[in-house]
């Protein structure tokens, strides 16, 4: 072999690499070349990284991307302190609540292909949730009854939270302990099934319907993709969503060879970050697939995931939903109710809610910088994305901080992120 022919080998292998590296990422620009501006930019940049200087934040990702190109994204802090880890973009970050839109989309799958109505009762399909019953207070002597449910909850009920199901806060928590429900955010035996068919029998906090209350009926949807398809719910999430959008990175089950990749948890207490104690390895080997709660990705998992929604349903001639799925998912399903007030001073995902996503459709209560139609949702362990269709645009925020929502940099930076529009 020549010394030119192995130049060229080396050449071609480099570029078969690079493609790899590259495939199911979307292009990287320049700001200006999406209509937005570095040096506004430059002010989100000094934000983050004061806060990391200051203690105030152990590590983040932030990704913006514009009319189907990303125009930032950049990693800070650390994603383990004791050890000096720099935070890297391709961390991986337990995404909590940032799972409900994903099990929502893969509840709309098999709604496509006719599996089933909204209108349908889940007891249909999951038998336990039969004759529910409500939990009342009498408002003159204090005592608590059952009384049946004026109606039984209805698929569409799970996908909007207004089934009455919570996370056993407040005059539930004490029928949600005795249980042993769990949020999928801590290590948890059995399986969804077990513990989908203990909810089952559990009172409601209102008839169905009737009031919006955040809470375990998203796990709900996530088993009933297991009736319905005959699959685990992770199996199914991986053969309908992941693998067809190139999320090599996202999981209930994290591989081993990936644990080094997880951005530690931590809590902020007595002003400094403290180490989460949950040994986060446990996900390497879990049985619970928690569609409220469960999944581990990455920003750049996650955007593909969101520019497929805000494409309509579709990314590289891929489709997931159709058009008008993605525009009834989008649209207010909650009629005159809202969303709870908790969280304002961060700028909560919305005011109504559609079938998977906190919507803004209002001005003057809520809204910080953002446009009318804006969806998405946060969580639990400070993450957050959203999607404006009338700006072309996507936000993904992924932190490791578990309970820190007094703290307003996650509304921050979707205000910085508006303010650097330029066109």
């Amino acid at each position: 072999m020549t010394g030119n022919m192995k130049i060229i080998i080396v050449v071609l292998l480099g570029l078969l690499i690079s493609s790899s590296v590259l495939a199911g990422t979307l292009p990287v620009v320049e700001p200006e070349d999406v209509g937005m501006s570095s040096e506004r930019l430059d002010r989100l940049n000094k934000i983050m990284t004061d806060y990391v200087r200051q203690g105030k934040m152990p590590g983040a990702v932030t990704l913006i991307a514009r009319r189907g190109k990303i125009a930032y994204f950049q990693a800070y802090g650390m994603m383990d302190i004791e050890a000096e880890k720099q935070m890297q973009k391709d961390a991986m970050f337990r995404i909590a609540s940032m799972s409900k839109a994903i099990t929502s989309v893969a509840v709309m799958i098999l709604y496509e292909e006719g599996q089933f109505l909204l209108t349908d009762p889940v007891s249909k399909y999951i038998p336990e949730f039969k004759n529910p019953r409500v939990l009342e207070t009498d408002p003159d002597t204090g005592q608590e009854k059952l009384v049946p449910a004026g109606s039984e909850i209805t698929i569409r009920n799970l996908l909007n939270h207004t089934s009455g199901i919570t996370y056993g806060d407040g005059p539930l928590a004490e029928y949600y302990k005795k249980s042993g429900m769990t949020v999928g955010l801590t290590p948890t035996q059995g399986t969804i099934e077990q513990m989908i068919k203990k909810l089952g029998k559990l009172p409601l906090i209102s008839h169905p319907g009737e009031e919006f209350h955040y809470g375990m009926s998203v796990d709900v949807l996530g088993y009933l993709v297991e009736v319905i398809s005959g699959v685990t719910f992770d199996e199914f999430l991986k053969q309908r969503i992941f693998v067809p959008l190139q999320m090599k990175d996202t999981y209930m089950v994290l591989p081993n060879d990936k644990l080094p990749r997880l951005a530690k948890t931590y809590k902020y207490m007595d002003g400094k970050m403290v180490e989460s104690d949950i040994d986060l390895s446990y996900l390497t080997t879990q049985t619970y697939f928690s569609g409220g709660a469960g999944l581990v990705s990455t920003p750049s998992d996650y955007l593909r995931f969101a520019q497929m929604l805000l494409n309509k349903g579709r990314l590289d001639g891929v489709r997931i939903l159709s058009r008008k799925t993605i525009e009834m998912m989008t649209s207010n399903s909650i009629g005159d109710l809202y969303i709870w007030d908790s969280f304002e001073h961060n700028g909560i995902m919305g005011d109504k809610f559609g079938l998977g996503f906190g919507i803004r459709t209002e001005r003057g209560k809520y809204d910080q910088l953002e446009s009318l139609g804006m969806y998405g949702w946060d969580g639990a362990f400070y993450t957050r994305f959203w999607i404006d269709p009338k700006e072309e645009l996507v936000g993904i925020f992924m932190s490791q901080v578990d309970n820190y929502w007094y703290e307003t940099l996650i509304g921050k930076f979707r205000v910085l992120t508006y303010q650097a529009i330029a066109d």
